[in-house]
């Protein structure tokens, strides 16, 4: 999985935050290694680094993943750290749902009711007709 970082012009993007934000990510998504392929994070400062205030720093992180649309999230908080641990759950959960419901579906679809309605269909096609 790659993990792709972009920070704004008011956020500085040391090493040593790059290494973090790579590994919230990937506590955040390691059980779907498989299935997410790439992740973006974008950091960024909302009130333009020349004043702080509450919720004024930002996370998205749009991960890509196999058979499904790009899932994105965001967080805002007054910290950056708090920004990109509150995306990373965001995150995690948004996986949770999409990934929970196209495996439904996937078992659904090859699920007795299906075969059922076919079977069904079959038999009144050989059934004789009614007078």
């Amino acid at each position: 999985m790659q993990v792709h970082i972009e920070t704004d012009n008011h956020v500085e993007g040391r090493q040593a935050l790059i290494e973090h934000v790579e590994g919230v990510i990937r506590d955040a998504v390691d059980r779907y290694e498989g299935r997410v392929t790439h992740v973006e994070a974008h950091l960024g400062d909302m009130n333009s680094g020349e004043k702080s205030g509450a919720d004024d720093m930002r996370c998205l992180l749009e991960a890509r993943v196999a058979g499904l649309k790009n899932i994105a999230v965001k967080h805002q908080a007054e910290s950056l750290h708090m920004a990109i641990e509150g995306a990373a759950g965001k995150l995690t959960n948004a996986l949770d749902s999409a990934l929970g419901k196209l495996h439904d579906r996937e078992r659904r679809h090859a699920g007795t009711g299906e075969l059922s309605a076919d079977a069904a269909r079959e038999l009144d096609d050989d059934a004789p007709p009614v007078n």
